[in-house]
């Protein structure tokens, strides 16, 4: 396994962090569903899709935010399952997201990629 480094790791903060929102489904719904808290789906989205990394199209991120080619291909993974829930549900409040049948796949998913991230941070790949 090939170490890219990661040249922005302020931006690996936010995605680590947004990885393991969506891997643990007691966060989300102590966290998420709590109309004081700041996190929601949304801003777990947009930290994935939109504003540090792209889960759509993770490549270019090899060397960025992401550290290995394992990382690139789970989060890959992590946003198909997230974009077949998306696609199922539509526009849909969090809490129904969380009910969906499609949900468990996107905790799986975020939960084996928010194993290797960790576990790459700790050992210095």
């Amino acid at each position: 396994m090939t170490d890219h480094g990661i040249a922005l790791p302020h931006y690996r903060l936010h995605v680590v962090q947004a990885v393991v929102s969506l891997a643990s489904p007691t966060w989300q719904r102590e966290a998420w569903l709590d109309p004081d808290r700041f996190e929601d789906l949304d801003h777990v989205v947009h930290v994935l899709f939109d504003d540090f990394c792209d889960a759509d199209n993770p490549l270019p991120w090899l060397g960025q935010c992401l550290r290995t080619e394992e990382e690139v291909e789970l989060m890959a993974r992590l946003g198909a399952a997230y974009g077949a829930a998306q696609d199922a549900m539509g526009a849909a409040a969090d809490k129904a997201y969380l009910e969906s049948p499609g949900w468990p796949a996107v905790i799986a998913a975020a939960d084996r990629l928010a194993q290797v991230l960790v576990s790459n941070d700790h050992l210095g790949v």
